[in-house]
């Protein structure tokens, strides 16, 4: 059911009183840590593990959207890895069409994102030196074989790579990912950045993530609504 924000902001004003203060403390300390700034896109990914454990490194560095993009492989959590913290976080699927990845593309241009593919293989910048300051950013990482797909590459706006000093070509999808998100997470605070969400996003989201942290919010609402009115 939709609700107008005074109505939503009223019923997240009910659903509290069935936390306790120290609950409702963490959901907001992490609601005012969340960004939509930096997103991440998996292209393709079709290890359930990997793609689980990039969800969880996105959560616990406070990244709220992360899109999922299935050309050939369908997407599946492994709920051993992600732990719960998949439904703390908004999930964009991509599928079911002549090509998800350039769907993926379009959306979030459209949503004023720059597209960053990361591979080894193309000039790039450094992660270390990759400039935040620029605008929005969704960053791709590609599947655990072939890396981010050429329509991908061709599409891109920038290219990202982890400087490697070893024999080995390329890290394991899930470190890779974890090691951006935590250097992008930091260059945020280093920098004169809005990245914070903004007010209409934090009751949003306050009001879906009282509904998960109640139980029966459904039960609890209806009974709201048939008391009062609007």
């Amino acid at each position: 059911m939709e609700f107008t924000p005074e109505i939503r902001n009223r019923i997240s004003d009910h659903l509290e009183t069935f936390l306790g203060d120290e609950r409702i403390g963490i959901i907001k300390r992490v609601l005012s840590n969340r960004t939509r700034y930096i997103t991440v896109c998996l292209e393709d990914i079709y290890q359930s593990q990997n793609a689980s454990a990039v969800l969880r490194s996105s959560e616990a560095f406070g990244l709220q959207d992360v899109h999922i993009i299935e050309n050939s492989n369908i997407f599946s959590i492994n709920p051993n890895v992600v732990r719960g913290s998949d439904k703390w976080l908004t999930i964009h699927r991509y599928f079911n069409s002549a090509c998800p990845t350039s769907d993926a593309i379009s959306s979030l241009r459209s949503n004023g994102y720059r597209i960053v593919a990361t591979s080894p293989h193309v000039d790039g910048v450094a992660l270390e030196d990759f400039d935040l300051t620029k605008g929005k950013v969704a960053v791709f990482f590609g599947n655990e074989h072939n890396g981010v797909s050429q329509t991908l590459l061709d599409q891109a706006d920038e290219y990202l790579y982890i400087p490697m000093y070893g024999f080995t070509e390329s890290f394991n999808i899930s470190v890779a990912a974890a090691m951006t998100i935590h250097t992008l997470r930091g260059k945020l605070h280093e920098q004169d950045i809005r990245w914070a969400l903004s007010g209409a996003e934090y009751e949003e989201l306050l009001f879906s993530w009282l509904n998960k942290a109640v139980k029966r919010p459904d039960l609890i609402v209806k009974r709201f609504l048939d008391e009062n009115p609007y």
